[in-house]
């Protein structure tokens, strides 16, 4: 039962006081509360609280934090005059809910700061240029469409298709590094809250995450602030001198709460029946990211969008896409295929990607585009049924021992010279050896050769090349190691 005398303090120390005078599910009017800043707490007599949304000369309107339950005449005081949430260091490895409160069996949180959650995002003059690459481990991504720190790039794709195993392997290949990781999973059922935390830990990952849920047994309050609430804690910690990427779980759960109280609300509705601020939601929070100049610390915003049959025509996904730097986008068709990770090469850019690039690896990524272009020509021509030429024939192959090298389990992760290490070996073949690329990648996972500096990187992938070539013909590969070294020259 709540203990009123939180509330008796706040009317004794003269805080605006109100009467509610009607409630619609999770919105309620107030009559009282004159002068009430908008974004303020209010605190119910019964232990409830509300964010205030509206305020008029006679009346206030708030959203219900908790539940849908408010009865007529129940009495209420400003609690805060900005709704503020637990922010810090201590977070970190925790599971909160987006008003901080501890939902894991690790006690009570220790913190000593607070934040409000709608925070103004940093202006231009406090920005500085994105230049150094997030590796994510996965080098369908890392290879052709590189993340960068500060970047905002949305994850997009159906149910099924992969974004949560990637973002879980970017999670887990942050390990060993200073960044902090924050996970905001909004309107998710609990098998999938369980099965990310029972990843987060099994991987060690936990131990630089901070989670915070609401699941869809929550009210839809939580499930609105929730991102917002993530976004803040990430703030606090880039304000105090650290990397943080932060992972928006999904914002398609986010608009459909606030498209749901927005309606209650009676809010007239636009596009695909979402309010008309839909967009400002989304916009005011992802440009919250990026690089600052006082410190060259980053926020890095990765906000996913769930597209029905791969859909991203849709108001929601088209908006989000509008805002980012970029998207990745994972296709069931390609998933079906049995191609893991399923990204649509084709759809999928990153704007900013080019910047946090070597000379080398830039070469390697528009290479490996030219060829699995040159693939996917060829791979059309054979379903004629007609006999390839040895050019087509010689494209389809390569294409097909790149798709092999760029398949990974959940488990594995690469870091970006083993990736480059991989790809540069199985381009230097050409297809005029069969190779054994699963014993390439293990040989190259052992560690070997992560210490090499570029320039030795030439040998050592002809010494790879040779030693896993199942059918090696000596006469054209000299040939083709010409060839390679001139398309990455």
């Amino acid at each position: 039962m709540f203990d009123n005398q939180r509330f008796q303090k706040l009317v004794e120390a003269n805080n605006l006081t109100g009467q509610v005078s009607s409630s619609n599910s999770f919105i309620i009017e107030v009559k009282g509360l004159e002068g009430v800043r908008l974004g303020s707490k209010v605190l119910f007599e019964d232990g409830q609280r509300g964010l205030v949304r509206e305020a008029y000369k006679d009346r206030v309107v708030l959203f219900n934090i908790d539940s849908e339950k408010m009865k007529p005449g129940t009495l209420a005081v400003v609690e805060e005059d900005l709704l503020q949430i637990p922010v810090g260091k201590e977070l970190i490895g925790r599971v909160v809910n987006p008003m901080g409160r501890a939902l894991d069996d690790k006690g009570p949180l220790k913190t000593k700061q607070t934040s409000g959650i709608f925070n103004a995002a940093p202006g231009i003059m406090d920005r500085s240029m994105l230049n150094e690459q997030l590796a994510s481990g996965v080098p369908a991504v890392d290879m052709f469409f590189p993340i960068v720190l500060g970047q905002r790039i949305a994850i997009l794709g159906d149910s099924k298709s992969g974004k949560s195993t990637f973002l879980s392997q970017l999670s887990a290949n942050q390990q060993g590094s200073e960044r902090i990781v924050i996970y905001a999973m909004i309107g998710k059922r609990r098998v999938d809250v369980e099965t990310l935390l029972s990843n987060l830990n099994e991987s060690g990952a936990m131990e630089n995450t901070i989670v915070v849920i609401a699941d869809i047994f929550d009210s839809l309050t939580l499930s609105y602030l929730a991102p917002y609430a993530a976004c803040a804690i990430a703030e606090a910690l880039w304000h105090s001198g650290h990397d943080v990427i932060v992972i928006y779980d999904d914002l398609s759960s986010h608009a459909e709460a606030y498209r749901q109280l927005s309606l209650l609300q009676e809010v007239d509705p636009g596009r695909d029946s979402y309010p008309g601020d839909m967009f400002y939601a989304h916009s005011s929070l992802l440009e919250r990211a990026g690089k600052l100049l006082s410190s060259d610390k980053t926020l890095t915003a990765l906000p996913v969008v769930v597209t029905p049959n791969d859909d991203i025509t849709a108001y929601l996904s088209t908006a989000i896409m509008s805002i980012t730097d970029g998207q990745i986008i994972f296709d069931l068709n390609v998933f079906r295929k049995g191609i893991r990770p399923a990204v649509n090469a084709g759809l999928s850019v990153s704007r900013v990607g080019g910047q946090a690039q070597t000379v080398r690896q830039k070469r390697l990524s528009g290479t490996l585009f030219q060829k699995l272009a040159a693939y996917h020509r060829a791979e059309e021509f054979s379903h004629f049924g007609s006999s390839l030429s040895k050019e087509s024939a010689t494209d389809l192959k390569l294409g097909e021992q790149i798709y092999e090298s760029l398949q990974q389990t959940p488990e594995e992760l690469y870091s970006l010279i083993e990736q480059q290490i991989i790809l540069e070996t199985v381009l230097l073949g050409n297809a005029q050896t069969d190779i054994d690329i699963p014993s390439l990648k293990a040989a190259v996972l052992a560690g070997k050769y992560t210490n090499h500096e570029d320039k030795e990187f030439d040998r050592i992938e002809a010494e790879l090349l040779k030693k896993y070539s199942v059918s090696l013909k000596p006469e054209s590969l000299d040939k083709e190691k010409k060839d390679s070294t001139n398309a990455t020259s």
